[in-house]
């Protein structure tokens, strides 16, 4: 009795031991950033809708209209870049798609009149710089 009932312990211990691990599969990290013929697309995860889009210098700079979506695809910003750098118009949107600010960039700095809206889309305040 006693030698079935060690047995029947190694048994359960040898069994445990034996038992296979779930094998992970490793995934490739997803590609979330092209850039073809100089325009640079970037993506959320599932690539469903672009986060990111707009040119780029042969050097790589910021060219041109620079857009930014929210993850639904609806446009929340732009801003106009020339050689890497701020210049031109700037607007930027709530997430319910009324405007909250807009204006100017001269070399990465605010110029002129910049005006701010409530989510309601009423004036709050306009900023000379």
């Amino acid at each position: 009795m006693r030698t079935l009932f060690l047995i029947a312990i190694v048994g359960a211990f040898t069994a445990c031991e034996q038992t296979e691990k779930p094998k992970t599969v490793s995934q490739k990290p997803e590609k979330l950033v092209e850039i073809k013929d100089g325009h640079y697309t970037e993506w959320y995860p599932g690539k469903k809708h672009i986060k990111y889009e707009g040119q780029l210098t042969d050097e790589g700079n910021r060219e041109g209209r620079w857009n930014f979506y929210s993850e639904k695809g609806n446009l929340q910003s732009f801003t106009m870049y020339v050689d890497g750098h701020k210049n031109g118009h700037s607007l930027v949107k709530y997430p319910n798609g009324k405007v909250h600010y807009y204006g100017e960039y001269a070399n990465d700095q605010m110029v002129g009149l910049w005006v701010n809206y409530d989510q309601n889309g009423h004036k709050t305040e306009k900023v000379y710089e």
